[in-house]
């Protein structure tokens, strides 16, 4: 449940996501990322590596049990609703 989340677009507000990153468990540096604030309503089809559209929600809501195993994710966070699935 310790999702990041890569911007594509380029018209993003870089105040919401890190705009650098570095993954401490395989030190891979990212741009562009978020933590998923919303994974309890995080679609189940989508995997690692797969492009999808989102709009930012802050509607959505976040309580639900979630893994509290630890793995590095960017200090922001955002709550998403994915677009068409």
């Amino acid at each position: 449940m310790n999702y990041t989340i890569k911007v594509l677009e380029e018209n993003i507000d870089t105040s919401l996501v890190a705009s650098q990153w570095t993954d401490e468990t395989t030190g891979k540096s990212y741009a562009n990322v978020f933590k998923l604030g919303s994974p309890c309503n995080f679609p189940e089809n989508i995997q690692q590596g797969d492009e999808f559209t989102f709009t930012i929600d802050d509607s959505v809501k976040k309580d639900c049990a979630v893994c509290m195993a630890f793995y590095p994710t960017p200090p922001k966070s955002l709550s998403i609703k994915v677009q068409g699935n």
